[in-house]
C-alpha cells in the first residue's frame, strides 16, 4: 500500500515552481516596458550637443547685456508674456516649452505682440508639471530661460539676470 500523494497532487512542489516562474514572468515584463518606454534624455552625439550648449551661453550671454525681464502668465489654457524690462523686442518671438523627462510633450511657438506689447498663445491642453521655459529672439540672437511648475497662482518672472 502506497499512502503517499504524487508529488503534482501536494502543495510544496507549486510554490517553489511557482516563485521562480513569477520571478522571470516579471522580469520579461519589466524588459518588454522599458523598451517600450525608452527615456528621451539619451543623446547619441553627445558631442555636437555640447558645442550647442556653447552657443546657448552666447545666446544668454547677448541677453543679459539687453537687459530683459520678462512675466508669463498662464490661466484658462491661455499663455501671456509681456516684456517688463529691457530693450524694447521685435514683434515676434520664440518660446519654447521643453517636458524634463517627455521629449513628446516639447513645443515651441512662435508668438507675435499685439498693440500694448502682449505676446499671447491658446494652449491646446492645460499645463502640468515641471517644465524649461526658453524665449528667444526670432533670430536667435539672444535667449533667456527659467525652469516652473504648472498649474501655478502665480505669474512666472524671469530675466537675463538669471544665467
Amino acid at each position: 500500500m502506497n499512502d503517499i500523494e504524487p508529488w503534482y497532487k501536494q502543495f510544496w512542489p507549486w510554490v517553489l515552481i511557482g516563485l521562480p516562474t513569477t520571478a522571470v514572468i516579471a522580469g520579461v515584463t519589466t524588459l518588454f516596458i522599458a523598451i517600450e518606454n525608452k527615456p528621451d534624455m539619451v543623446v547619441e552625439d553627445y558631442y555636437k550637443k555640447g558645442k550647442a550648449i556653447d552657443v546657448d551661453l552666447t545666446r544668454l550671454d547677448n541677453a543679459f547685456k539687453l537687459a530683459l525681464k520678462f512675466r508669463l502668465a498662464v490661466k484658462d489654457q491661455r499663455l501671456t508674456l509681456k516684456q517688463t524690462f529691457g530693450e524694447p523686442q521685435s514683434a515676434a518671438l520664440r518660446i519654447r516649452f521643453i517636458h524634463r523627462t517627455l521629449a513628446a510633450n516639447d513645443f515651441e511657438q512662435l508668438l507675435t505682440a499685439d498693440g500694448q506689447g502682449v505676446y499671447t498663445l491658446p494652449l491646446d491642453k492645460p499645463l502640468v508639471g515641471k517644465w524649461t521655459i526658453q524665449v528667444e529672439s526670432f533670430d536667435g540672437a539672444w535667449r533667456i530661460q527659467t525652469v516652473d511648475k504648472f498649474p501655478s497662482q502665480f505669474d512666472t518672472i524671469f530675466d537675463s539676470f538669471d544665467r
